[in-house]
């Protein structure tokens, strides 16, 4: 199926770029850019995995409870903005969501959750009406909560999931065009390269492209930087972030650490994405938590792969052999609640200097 009103690339961008206004990047050769100045560097959601709901007795750390606690701590962070969870939100909580946001003069992206099903559309529609009414320039989802790679048992499994996908953007572009939303569908360890760009490319729609994960594809084993350069034509929103991996016995592991402090060429994956996009936000997904396993060297990972062969497993561990982590990835497991936050606390105060140091993420 293809949708109404077929656009291309461009005329995506163009409308998105009406939202919000960027520094353009030159034709200067990347890699000799001296930081420009940008709008400050956002927070999404799960930046704060281990502070959202926390019930830990923290006077220094208290649990964040709303969308609220989390606007307020952007202004301690520094952040231009915020990626929240909009859902079954009570009837006057857009509205002081919208007040909050105005006070502070923060930018607001929703995360938003697709119809699974067609009962499921009024529901979606509102939560698209919560999220503009709280003045959201935008909605992030993501089509698989898991990892495709332990989510599903076969081709068969990963191929019903993805008409499954396919079906509940096409029930959610109407909502999106009627209320003038975008929205931004993650590469969230579910859609290799040519996966996600033939999603977009049937959907052909201006109110639907990607929130570029920066580190998510590593799992895939896929080349970071090749997946910032072949998504970057279709992105509204980035989840930036660092990456950091290492061999174990069935793969290897990788985590989230600080920015600046692991593998990823962040500088030349900003210019990129804003070179097609000048209007594109970046928004920190740091997850403090224990690294992820990655079993590539197991049976049950190649389930749900048909076209990934021994070239992309040899790239992707020879990837892992000449990155080596200068210290332990970042862990959570002994630590006490009390440790758990500070941690987190710290992890994000640090990419934050980053950006503003090195990437020049200011605000303006």
């Amino acid at each position: 199926m293809i949708l109404h009103d077929r656009v291309n690339r461009r005329q995506f961008l163009a409308g998105a770029a009406a939202a919000l206004v960027s520094t353009s990047i030159s034709s200067t050769p990347l890699m000799a850019l001296a930081p420009p100045a940008r709008r400050a560097m956002g927070v999404a959601h799960a930046t704060f995995a281990v502070r959202w709901k926390s019930e830990a007795p923290s006077s220094a750390y208290p649990g964040f409870q709303s969308a609220l606690d989390i606007l307020d701590h952007c202004v301690h962070l520094g952040a231009g903005g915020a990626q929240v969870g909009v859902g079954d939100w009570p009837a006057d909580f857009a509205g002081r969501v919208r007040e909050r946001r105005e006070r502070l003069g923060l930018y607001l992206e929703g995360q938003i959750r697709l119809p699974h099903e067609a009962g499921e559309v009024d529901r979606f529609d509102r939560d698209v009406a919560a999220a503009k009414e709280a003045g959201a320039v935008l909605v992030r989802t993501a089509c698989l909560s898991g990892r495709r790679y332990e989510d599903f048992q076969s081709l068969a499994d990963f191929e019903a999931f993805k008409r499954s996908a396919w079906r509940s953007l096409e029930w959610a572009e109407p909502v999106l065009s009627r209320h003038g939303v975008r929205l931004a569908v993650e590469n969230h360890k579910d859609w290799r390269i040519d996966e996600m760009i033939a999603l977009m490319e049937h959907l052909g729609s201006e109110w639907i492209g990607v929130t570029l994960d920066l580190g998510n594809n590593i799992s895939l084993l896929e080349n970071p930087m090749e997946v910032v350069e072949k998504l970057a034509p279709y992105t509204t929103t980035v989840h930036i972030k660092d990456m950091a991996v290492e061999p174990y016995a069935d793969g290897f592991l990788m985590s989230e650490v600080p920015l600046g402090e692991g593998i990823l060429d962040l500088p030349r994956m900003v210019a990129l994405c804003e070179r097609h996009n000048p209007a594109a936000t970046f928004n920190l997904e740091m997850i403090t938590r224990d690294p992820l396993n990655v079993p590539v060297l197991t049976d049950a990972y190649w389930a749900t792969f048909d076209r990934v062969g021994g070239l992309d497993l040899a790239r992707s561990l020879r990837f892992v052999a000449s990155h080596p982590p200068p210290t332990a990835l970042p862990a959570v497991t002994g630590k006490t609640p009390e440790e758990r936050l500070a941690y987190e606390e710290e992890n994000n105060v640090r990419s934050f200097v980053y950006a503003r140091e090195v990437l020049g993420m200011r605000g303006g």
